[in-house]
């Protein structure tokens, strides 16, 4: 009869820390039943099924894409270049054929930019200039008995320095005999001068516009100290980087001892 109740006891105790002592009893399990599961067919049990609790979802937009295949698509063929046109030639093999002409298009609009810009430039300054008519007036008398020989006097006329020379025979026998085929500007000292004795230049270097020492350089006329170049004295160049012969104003003689200028 124990051996019984000893199996008994080992399949339904269990140990409990407590000093009361506890009568192990058998139960018997009972019998659970499981709903069958509803049809939703109508109202009631469509209520029935919904949710009794909140539930995060994530909600993201759907679309739907239709299949077509008769789309008709342009062709471009009539604005394309030649060159491109081949689906199977490399891009690389005509890059520089086309962009030669970009660089051209290019070239020229900043050249013509250039030119229009050099215009402006040009017509602002001259607005700041005196007009002709004043120009034309502007005129100057020189009183040459203040100029000894074999010196050479600096006036102002026009804003430019103008150099007036009285020439030694010396200087007007070396210039009236130097060969033409010596100058880099060829011009004959009877041209640039009215009166042998008299020289009457624009005091300016051709080259950039500086201005030049009077009796100095090699040829004993004018030296402009800015490039090295050297005119004789008859303002011709003879050295240097100075392209042309220094200019010769607009001048006359009122009397043997007036000059007019301008």
């Amino acid at each position: 009869m124990f051996r019984n109740i000893s199996t008994a006891v080992k399949g339904c105790t269990e140990v409990v820390a407590t000093t009361s002592t506890k009568v192990p009893c058998a139960g018997k399990p009972s019998k659970q039943t499981v709903p069958p599961r509803p049809i939703y067919l109508t109202n009631f049990t469509l209520q029935s099924n919904l949710l009794s609790k909140k539930i995060l979802t994530a909600v993201t937009a759907t679309q739907i894409r239709l299949v077509h295949t008769d789309f008709k698509v342009p062709d471009y063929s009539a604005y394309r270049r030649n060159s491109v046109k081949d689906p199977n030639a490399s891009n690389r093999d005509t890059y520089e054929n086309r962009n030669a002409f970009t660089y051209m298009v290019l070239g020229t609009a900043v050249t013509g930019s250039m030119f229009c810009a050099k215009a402006i430039v040009h017509k602002f300054v001259l607005s700041m200039a005196p007009a002709a008519d004043v120009l034309a007036l502007a005129s100057i008398e020189v009183n040459l008995n203040e100029i000894p020989e074999g010196k050479n006097a600096t006036i102002k006329w026009r804003g430019k320095p103008l150099f007036v020379r009285h020439r030694t025979a010396t200087e007007i026998q070396a210039e009236q005999n130097t060969s033409l085929s010596e100058l880099r500007d060829p011009e004959d000292d009877s041209v640039r001068v009215q009166k042998p004795e008299w020289l009457v230049i624009v005091g300016v270097c051709t080259h950039l516009g500086c201005v030049p020492i009077a009796n100095a350089g090699d040829w004993g006329g004018y030296y402009c100290p800015c490039h090295g170049s050297h005119y004789d004295a008859a303002g011709r160049i003879r050295k240097g980087p100075a392209p042309t012969n220094m200019e010769v104003p607009p001048y006359k003689f009122i009397n043997d001892n007036t000059l007019l200028v301008g």
